[in-house]
């Protein structure tokens, strides 16, 4: 009997939001659109210049894989995360998230010394969202950290791609996969930024290994992976490496391959105000939607539901009692 429906592994991450400008980032030499890696000192400096421009607007316990968890476990589904934060503030307040949210960890109350991971969100008025992220001590999550029983126990495990900038934290996602593999457990994973796949492509392919029985990206994502400008061309080549697999596609809703044909989820008309964490969402509603018997159809049709209502709001996630708004208005459709 399966007591999770997902085990993942990912970076623990305390997100600081805010609305910035385009001409920010000329003025700061940010590259717009991307996730990059950041010295702390670096971090700081940034935050310190960001604070006198712009107003904070929202402090969150995040990750890409942690955010998915949380839109999971809120829609009804038993959640496993292994991840790892400091014994300091922002790792008490990331911890007190992941206890408020019903899902279960590795973390215990006595955690070492360190700096807890911090990623800074910039968000343009085109909702476009810009991460710089300092990992902290989530760069160092180890094979130790994982729980083999708990492991043993869920339906899928989940793997996030930015892992794959530590050799840590990949050696790690690559005996998660051989422990899933060993116990028939599904395997799933998120290639989760277009800077993982141009800049640690080796990393991401090392982790997928042999494939994976679900994948999620992102069309820009799946371009670059496959080396392949033609979306469709990009498909074929995914299915080399995936057994199924979900690709977002913004105002053109989301490609689905569910081991046999395509299946084309139409996108909901919103205004977008913030994209920070809409992959994140379509993954977690996804995920929670197969693994509670749902077809690829209605898994796409929440997912995307779920995600349209998240980037209407500003932050990577729904307010707890909204997830099942989103489901009533899912079921009444």
């Amino acid at each position: 009997m399966n007591h999770y429906d997902v085990y993942a592994i990912g970076n623990a991450l305390v997100d600081k939001e805010f609305e910035v400008d385009d001409s920010f980032f000329a003025e700061a030499g940010i590259q717009k659109g991307f996730m990059t890696l950041i010295e702390e000192d670096k971090q700081q400096q940034l935050l310190d210049l960001l604070s006198t421009r712009y107003p904070l607007k929202k402090q969150a316990g995040g990750g890409s894989a942690a955010n998915s968890l949380y839109a999971l476990s809120q829609f009804g589904g038993k959640a496993f995360y292994t991840c790892k934060v400091a014994g300091d503030e922002p790792g008490d307040f990331y911890m007190q998230e992941l206890g408020n949210h019903n899902i279960e960890t590795n973390l215990l109350p006595q955690r070492e010394a360190g700096t807890t991971g911090r990623c800074v969100v910039m968000v343009t008025p085109d909702a476009e969202r810009t991460m710089l992220t300092h990992l902290g001590i989530s760069q160092y999550v180890s094979e130790q950290d994982i729980k083999v029983d708990a492991v043993k126990q869920a339906k899928y495990i989940y793997i996030e791609g930015y892992l794959v900038t530590s050799d840590s934290a990949r050696a790690a996602a690559k005996r998660l996969r051989q422990i899933a593999s060993d116990s028939n457990v599904k395997i799933a994973m998120t290639f989760s930024d277009p800077a993982m796949v141009e800049y640690f492509r080796d990393g991401v392919n090392e982790v997928l290994g042999d494939g994976v029985d679900l994948l999620f990206c992102n069309e820009q994502e799946a371009k670059i992976w496959s080396g392949e400008d033609d979306f469709e061309a990009a498909c074929s080549k995914l299915k080399t490496i995936a057994r199924q697999f979900a690709i977002t596609r913004g105002a053109r809703g989301a490609r689905l391959f569910d081991g046999s044909g395509y299946i084309d989820i139409a996108a909901h008309n919103v205004k977008a105000v913030d994209t920070n964490g809409a992959g994140d969402m379509f993954s977690g509603a996804f995920m929670f939607a197969i693994t509670q018997g749902m077809d690829f159809q209605q898994a796409g049709e929440l997912a995307s539901l779920a995600a349209a209502t998240v980037v209407s709001e500003f932050g990577p996630r729904l307010a707890p009692d909204a997830h099942g708004a989103v489901l009533q208005k899912f079921q009444a459709a």
